[in-house]
């Protein structure tokens, strides 16, 4: 299946300053920004000049620095925030609304008619500075689906270029997604972009049905840090999406820097990079049960659907444990200019799974015992 082309709006700027240890210093904010430049994210997102004096100059900065990605800001649909994201210079404004029942009361208490009358009034203004505008629902699941599609429709009559569908609180399965997107997709002609909290770890599943039913950008955070759990994770979202279209992925972005940014935020927020992390994870590709060793060895995509030069990680064969066998063994034995008899195979096979009953053996150990096997069969 063919799917339309997509972007990425990496928001690590924005909802990655939301995250718990996220406290990014102006050279901080440089460093991510020149980063995912050099990786080729279409779009970055950086926090409302409105939070903080140096929240506004790191807008102002950041969108001086003449980089290819295009560089927005996110605020509410107020004239006042959007006439200070304008002044910062920025290529675009992402104002939002919050629009479900569960947030209008305690964010703004505004009926239906009140949030499109005050939207359009911002979506045009920000339009007249020459400037590119989305408006997105806040927290778009649990809104009615009737309000939603006639306040879409009403922004798209008036010219925005993006509408926004917000999974705020994680609470979307990936069928709820697929069938909202296409229902907007229905009314609007504009571009549509998702944005997925992961509470309920659906956020990547969210992303790729929104992909599949229509939207054209997807917002990501290194690491997937945001509030809370966070948002789809750049990474994770590119480990989706290659499995479908390696080549597109390969022409658009440096993929073999992803484990630089995952590094260079784990370093700045004081994190570690999970063990399990997609793409740059320690074990991502650790083989060590026997079967799997053996396969990888004669065609490593048997077990492995991204190879993992692609991102610029390497491949780990655990060959010393008590699942290893005898196969894996052989070719180590290979590498090392050993010539073993199956006879002599089986037996160093044995001897690793007794020893590796108490812990696995070391490279060295390994090496050691199939010299020593070697050296038995010389003698």
């Amino acid at each position: 299946m063919r799917y339309p082309d997509w972007y990425i709006i990496d928001s690590t700027l924005r909802e990655g300053e939301q995250f718990a240890l996220s406290n990014f210093s102006l050279a901080d904010k440089i460093e991510v920004a020149k980063a995912l430049d050099a990786f080729g994210v279409e779009f970055i997102e950086l926090t409302t000049p409105m939070a903080s004096p140096e929240s506004r100059r790191a807008v102002e900065v950041i969108a001086g620095l003449g980089l290819r990605t295009k560089v927005l800001t996110h605020t509410r649909a107020n004239l006042a925030d959007a006439r200070l994201a304008v002044e910062c210079g920025v290529y675009g404004v992402d104002i939002l609304f919050a629009t479900s029942s569960e947030l209008r009361g305690v964010s703004h208490g505004k009926s239906i008619g009140q949030i499109i009358e005050t939207s359009l009034a911002v979506i045009e203004f920000v339009k007249s500075q020459g400037k590119n505008v989305r408006f997105s629902s806040e927290d778009t699941f649990r809104s009615d689906k009737r309000d939603l599609l006639a306040i879409y429709a009403a922004a798209d009559a008036v010219g925005v270029n993006r509408v926004g569908l917000a999974d705020t609180v994680g609470v979307a399965t990936p069928s709820q997604v697929r069938e909202l997107v296409a229902d907007v997709r229905a009314v609007v002609h504009c571009d549509i972009e998702f944005h997925g909290h992961n509470d309920t770890g659906c956020a990547i599943a969210n992303a790729f049905e929104a992909v599949r039913a229509g939207a054209t950008h997807i917002d990501t955070s290194i690491l997937g840090i945001g509030e809370r759990n966070g948002i789809t994770p750049l990474g994770g979202l590119l480990a989706r999406m290659y499995t479908l279209n390696p080549q597109r992925l390969q022409q658009k972005y440096r993929l073999e820097l992803l484990p630089e940014l995952d590094r260079m935020i784990a370093r700045m927020t004081g994190i570690d990079i999970p063990f399990n992390n997609y793409l740059t994870g320690a074990f991502a590709y650790n083989h060590k049960a026997g079967m799997h060793l053996k396969a990888v060895y004669v065609n490593p995509g048997s077990y492995e659907i991204i190879p993992p030069e692609a991102f610029g990680v390497t491949r780990r064969l655990q060959i010393g444990s008590r699942l290893t066998g005898k196969h894996a063994l052989a070719q180590r034995a290979r590498e090392l200019g050993l010539t073993l008899c199956d006879e002599r195979l089986r037996q160093v096979t044995q001897d690793v799974k007794r020893l590796a009953d108490t812990g696995d053996l070391a490279s060295h150990e390994i090496d050691a015992l199939l010299q020593q096997v070697a050296q038995e069969v010389v003698a």
